[in-house]
């Protein structure tokens, strides 16, 4: 049996597993420092991890939908399932920004003073330096493997860490300056940060649901695959079009040789050229179409692309 060319796509579900482990840690130390504390900001704090909960359990399971081996009704795979994931995370954050703002805007026109602050402050710290922590694990594995899945999963909870900092800061001013106003005024700025990123999460998924083209990075080492294999009048591709589907990306070329080649030789060159692309991209899947360079008909479709 020859060796497959195409990896099968990686198991990232346990990543999945972390960050719920998290959130749940999360959810217990925050919400404990709020209802110690009686602070919106830490409530608000507290509000988003339980989205961060939420949007694993989404992530846990689109990863294991992402997977899939092709079949008759998903003839490409599954793997835009991640964009989906990321599109419902998004919205989460939009759902705990609001209602981050409309606490934060009552509270303004009713301050209460916090209590037991040093001790809210202390728990608050450990939650967030263990949401960093998972975080960076996060971010490093998706990055390496190219799952927007967890890329949206460690943002959020990147933000979640900003957003505690602010509020720890918002928090600590309280105590010192002795004013109620500044606990709502922080979870107000940290709702409208949050929301933010929320949208930012959505343009991405968007912009994957509709094929856009992937980095110039990924352009660029398909580009110098095929310039060296060019030869002008001889060897030359066009039509080279990719887009991006979650941790894969789909490749399609013309391949343009002499028309004197035979088939197998012809045939033999192009499996090397999509051997080689591989070889440079894993994620690549390649679908190549062979023409003569000599032949006008060759060229009527390079308008379309």
């Amino acid at each position: 049996m020859p060796t497959p060319r195409y990896a099968p796509p990686k198991d990232l579900s346990a990543y999945a597993w972390l960050s719920i482990a998290a959130a749940l840690g999360t959810i217990a130390l925050k919400g404990l420092a709020a209802w110690l504390t009686g602070s919106v900001g830490l409530l608000s704090d507290a509000a988003e991890s339980l989205v961060n909960l939420v949007a694993a359990v989404v992530a846990l399971i689109v990863l294991k939908i992402s997977i899939r081996p092709a079949d008759a009704d998903h003839q490409f795979g599954h793997s835009k399932a991640e964009y989906f994931s990321a599109v419902i995370e998004g919205v989460m954050i939009f759902v705990a920004a609001a209602f981050i703002i409309i606490s934060s805007i009552e509270r303004l026109l009713s301050p209460v003073m916090p209590e037991q602050l040093g001790v809210g402050l202390l728990i608050s710290v450990a939650a967030s330096l263990l949401n960093g922590a998972v975080a960076w694990v996060l971010y490093r594995k998706g990055r390496q493997e190219r799952s927007l899945t967890l890329i949206a999963d460690a943002k959020h909870l990147a933000t979640d860490v900003v957003t505690s900092a602010a509020v720890l800061v918002g928090v600590g001013l309280v105590a010192v300056f002795e004013s109620p106003v500044l606990d709502a005024v922080v979870a107000l700025g940290a709702g409208l940060n949050i929301m933010w990123t929320g949208f930012r999460l959505i343009r991405e998924s968007v912009a994957g649901l509709m094929d856009a083209a992937p980095s110039a990075e990924a352009l660029r080492t398909v580009e110098e695959v095929l310039e060296r294999r060019r030869r002008p009048g001889v060897i030359d591709f066009h039509a080279v079009r990719l887009r991006e589907a979650g941790a894969r990306r789909f490749m399609d070329l013309h391949v343009l040789v002499p028309a004197a080649w035979s088939v197998k030789q012809g045939h033999d060159f192009t499996e090397e050229i999509i051997d080689e692309l591989v070889a440079a991209d894993a994620s690549l899947r390649i679908s190549a179409h062979l023409e003569p360079i000599e032949d006008p008909r060759s060229y009527e479709d390079v308008a379309d692309v």
